[in-house]
C-alpha cells in the first residue's frame, strides 16, 4: 500500500500567506549572487558560473516550442538558420528545441500527437484550440569545478503561470548523451502545470570539437576556436600520450564528444549533477519571487522546503533521476517519476525475475555488459527467417553484411549453424538466453541497421575507460565521411548546428563510426568495414569483439573501464521517496530484465516494506517513440510510452499534493494500433492505452516476494 500522507512541505504552503507575499514584492529577478542581510540570503550555489537570462513571451518566442507552437513542431520543415554555416544563439535553441522534442515524442497525429498528449492538450488532458506557447523566463549557467573542463549546462525554465502559493519544479534531464534540451518533451509536463524546470546536460551535448578546425561550441551552441573559448568552452578535449596536432596531422579529420572524450566519465556524476539543477533551479526561482529584504538584497522566500521538487526524465535522463533520489542526503526531492530509465545494477544482489513460471534468462547485467552482446550478436539475429516481417528486415543494402558477421559468429564459436538461416536463428536466440525478452524480436533488425549498439559500446567505453580522442580505443573513431567512406572534413554547415541536431552519440549525420583498423581500406565507415581477422566485410567483428573483451581483460584499457563502470552502479535505496518507473516490455535498448524489474527488486530489499517504489511495464511499448510515426512498421505494433510517463508525473504530483496512492505495480494491456504491417496504422485511441489500475487484476499484479521479482506473462 503507497503512502497517502502529504508532502510535508506541500502541506505547509496551503497554509502559509508567505509565498504570495513574495510574489507580490518580487520584481523581475535580478541575476545577481544576493547575500544581503535580516533573513536567509538567496546566494547562488558556489559551482554556478555567470548567469545568463533570457525572457520569453509566448507569442513570437516561449519555453516549450520556441514559437514554433504544436504545429510547428510536428511539421517536417525544420526552422534552419537563415546562415546556415553561422546560425544565431536564438536560431540554434529553436532548432534545438524542434529536433529534441521531436527525438523522444511520436509528433504524427496519428499516434496520438494533439489528442492523448503534445503542447495543445493542457495538464487536465484536454483537446485545446491553443498551440501550446509557454511564456516565461530561462536562466542557463555553466556548473564548474573552477577548471573549466566540467562545464555541466544547467538550464531553468520557470512559466509566467508559476504559482508562488503551490509551487512546483520538475527535473528534466537530458536522455542519451544530448544537450540541454534532451528532455524538452519532459519538461513539457511540468510547464504545463505551472511548474518549473530544472534541465541539465548533464556531462554530455551534441556539438563536437573539431579538431580539424579546433572549434569548440559554447554554451549557447555557436562556434569559436578552442583558444578564444577558453574556459568557456562547453566542451574541448583533452589531449592523450600524444597532442591533438600531432594526432591530427596523422589523423585528419577527427571529431571528439564530450561524453566518449572528456576523460570525466560524466554517468559516475549524472546524479550530483541533477541535484545541482535542483539547487540552480530553486536559485533561480528565488532570484524571481523571493522576498527583498531592507537593504534590497533577495531572500531564500521558497526554499526547498516549500517547493514540490519531482525528479524525472527518461532512458539516461530518468537513471539520472533515480541516482539523485539515491543521493539526495539533503531532502531536495519529494517524488520520482520516470521512464525506460538506464539502471546499472550492482553485482551479487540476489535478486531473481520471474516471468510467468520461470526464471527469466538472465537479469541485472550492466548497460555495457548486455550492450557489447548486442553488439556482436545482433546484426546476425537481425538476418533469422522469424522476423521477416520485422521494421528493416528487408534491407539489401546491409543483408550481405549481415550474413558475413552471421559466418564470423559461427567460426569464432558464438553461434551455430551451416548457413545465414540457422546462424541467425542461433543469434536470437542467444539474445534472448542475454536477457532480451521476445517481444524484443521485432526490434533487432530495425537497431542493427542504425548501428545503435555499436554507438553505446564505443562511446560508453571510451567514458568509462576515461579515454582520450587520440587513444582510438578498440580502434574506432569518429569523422564525416563521403561517397568513397572514408573520413573526410565535416561541412561547415552541419557542424554549426550539431548542438541543435546531434545525439551526442556517433552515428547521428553527418559524423560517423569508423573503424581505423580495416585492412584493405585504411579508415573506413564502421558498418561495411572489414576485420583483420577475417579479412571479411563482416561489420568490424574485430572491433565489437574488442569492446566486449574491455569488459573481462586485464589490460590497462580493460581494468579503466571495470573501475569507471563500478562508478556508476545503483543502491536502490530511494530514501522513502514515492516513484514510479514505467517501461516498455518490448524495449530493446535498455531490456526490462536488465533495467526496472531488478531494480524494483533491488529496491525492496534496501527499503522492505517503508518503500513506495511502484513499476509499470507496458506491453508493446519500446525504448524510441520517434521511430513510431517515421520507421515503418513501428506503428503497427508499438504504443507510446510517452503517455505513461505523463500519467506516471501526474500520480506522483497527486500522491503528493493530495495524498492519492500511486498504482501498485502491474502490467498495462495495451492494444497495437495494427493494421497491415509497413503501412501507416489506424489512428492511436484511448482505448489502445488503458490507465493504471488502482487495483490490477491477479493476472497483471507484478510482485516483490524477498529477493524475487515476479511478473506476469
Amino acid at each position: 500500500m503507497q503512502s497517502t500522507q502529504l508532502s510535508p512541505r506541500y502541506r505547509g504552503l496551503r497554509l502559509t500567506a508567505l509565498a504570495a507575499v513574495a510574489s507580490m514584492l518580487a520584481a523581475c529577478g535580478s541575476g545577481g549572487d544576493d547575500n544581503g542581510n535580516g533573513g536567509k540570503p538567496n546566494t547562488k550555489p558556489a559551482y554556478i558560473g555567470a548567469v545568463t537570462i533570457s525572457s520569453y513571451d509566448g507569442a513570437t518566442d516561449d519555453l516549450l516550442t520556441a514559437g514554433l507552437g504544436k504545429d510547428g513542431l510536428a511539421s517536417s520543415t525544420a526552422p534552419l538558420p537563415l546562415n546556415p554555416a553561422a546560425p544565431t544563439a536564438a536560431e540554434l535553441r529553436r532548432y534545438a528545441i524542434y529536433t529534441n522534442y521531436r527525438a523522444i515524442v511520436d509528433t504524427s497525429a496519428g499516434g496520438g500527437y494533439g489528442s492523448l498528449y503534445g503542447p495543445n492538450v493542457d495538464a487536465q488532458g484536454n483537446i485545446t484550440a491553443s498551440e501550446g506557447k509557454v511564456a516565461g523566463v530561462e536562466y542557463v549557467a555553466y556548473s564548474d569545478d573552477g577548471s573549466g573542463q566540467q562545464n555541466v549546462t544547467m538550464l531553468v525554465q520557470i512559466p509566467t503561470t508559476f504559482n508562488t502559493t503551490q509551487p512546483c519544479l520538475i527535473t528534466a534531464t537530458s536522455s542519451g548523451s544530448r544537450g540541454v534540451y534532451g528532455a524538452i518533451g519532459t519538461g513539457e509536463w511540468g510547464l504545463k502545470r505551472g511548474c518549473a524546470v530544472a534541465y541539465t546536460d548533464k556531462g554530455t551535448g551534441a556539438a563536437p570539437h573539431d579538431l580539424d578546425t579546433d572549434t569548440v561550441a559554447l554554451i549557447d551552441g555557436t562556434r569559436t576556436t578552442r583558444a578564444a573559448a577558453g574556459k568557456n568552452a562547453h566542451f574541448a578535449a583533452p589531449a592523450g600520450a600524444t597532442s591533438l596536432a600531432e594526432f591530427t596531422a596523422a589523423n585528419p579529420h577527427r571529431l571528439a564528444f564530450k561524453h566518449a572524450h572528456s576523460q570525466r566519465n560524466p554517468e559516475k556524476d549524472w546524479g550530483k549533477f541533477t541535484l545541482q539543477a535542483v539547487e540552480f533551479a530553486l536559485w533561480a526561482i528565488n532570484d524571481r519571487f523571493g522576498a527583498v529584504s531592507a537593504n534590497g538584497t533577495r531572500q531564500r522566500t521558497l526554499d526547498q522546503d516549500k517547493v514540490l521538487v519531482i525528479a524525472s526524465s527518461v532512458s539516461n535522463g530518468g537513471g539520472a533521476a533515480v541516482a539523485a533520489a539515491e543521493q539526495d542526503a539533503g531532502g531536495l526531492i519529494d517524488g520520482v517519476a520516470v521512464a525506460e530509465p538506464n539502471l546499472n545494477m550492482p553485482p551479487n544482489t540476489g535478486i531473481v525475475v520471474r516471468r510467468g513460471a520461470a526464471q527469466v534468462a538472465a537479469s541485472g547485467l550492466t548497460l555495457y555488459d548486455y550492450t557489447t552482446t548486442a553488439n556482436l550478436l545482433q546484426h546476425c539475429a537481425g538476418r533469422a527467417t522469424a522476423l521477416t516481417q520485422a521494421p528493416f528486415y528487408t534491407n539489401p543494402t546491409m543483408a550481405p553484411f549481415f550474413a558475413a558477421r552471421c559466418q564470423t559468429l559461427a567460426e569464432k564459436g558464438l553461434v551455430t549453424g551451416a548457413n545465414t538461416d540457422q546462424q541467425s536463428a542461433s543469434a536470437l536466440q542467444a539474445l534472448r538466453a542475454a536477457g532480451w525478452e521476445a517481444e524484443s524480436d521485432d526490434l533487432h533488425p530495425s537497431l542493427a541497421a542504425f548501428d545503435v549498439a555499436a554507438a553505446i559500446s564505443v562511446t560508453y567505453a571510451n567514458a568509462y575507460a576515461r579515454a582520450s580522442v587520440t587513444d582510438r580505443l578498440c580502434g574506432y573513431s569518429f569523422a564525416a565521411t563521403l561517397t568513397d567512406l572514408k573520413p573526410a572534413a565535416i561541412a561547415p554547415a552541419p557542424l554549426a548546428s550539431m548542438y541543435a541536431t546531434g545525439n551526442g552519440i556517433p552515428p547521428q549525420a553527418p559524423v560517423q563510426l569508423i573503424n581505423d583498423r580495416d585492412p584493405q581500406h585504411g579508415p573506413y565507415l564502421n558498418l561495411p568495414s572489414v576485420s583483420a581477422s577475417t579479412q571479411r566485410a563482416d561489420i568490424n567483428y574485430d572491433g565489437a569483439s574488442c569492446l566486449r573483451n574491455l569488459l573481462t581483460g586485464s589490460d590497462a584499457a580493460a581494468l579503466a573501464l571495470q573501475a569507471g563502470q563500478g562508478l556508476t552502479l545503483r543502491n536502490g535505496n530511494l530514501r522513502g521517496k514515492p516513484a514510479l518507473i514505467v517501461h516498455g516490455r518490448s524495449d530493446a535498448l535498455l531490456p526490462v530484465n536488465h533495467t526496472s524489474r531488478p531494480y524494483l527488486g533491488l529496491n525492496r530489499q534496501q527499503e522492505g516494506v517503508t518503500s513506495k517504489l511502484s513499476y509499470v511495464e507496458v506491453e508493446n511499448a519500446q525504448h524510441f517513440d520517434a521511430f513510431i510515426g517515421v520507421v515503418p512498421g513501428y506503428s503497427n505494433r508499438y504504443v507510446p510510452l510517452h503517455v505513461y510517463l505523463n500519467r506516471a508525473l501526474d500520480a506522483v504530483y497527486d500522491n503528493l499534493t493530495a495524498g492519492r496512492a500511486l498504482p501498485p505495480s502491474q502490467v498495462v494491456r495495451t492494444t497495437p494500433r495494427g493494421g497491415t504491417f509497413n503501412t501507416p496504422a489506424p489512428a492511436l485511441l484511448p482505448s489502445n492505452v488503458p490507465p493504471f489500475a488502482a487495483t490490477p487484476a491477479p493476472g497483471n499484479a507484478i510482485t516483490v516476494t524477498a529477493n524475487t521479482v515476479q511478473v506476469p506473462d
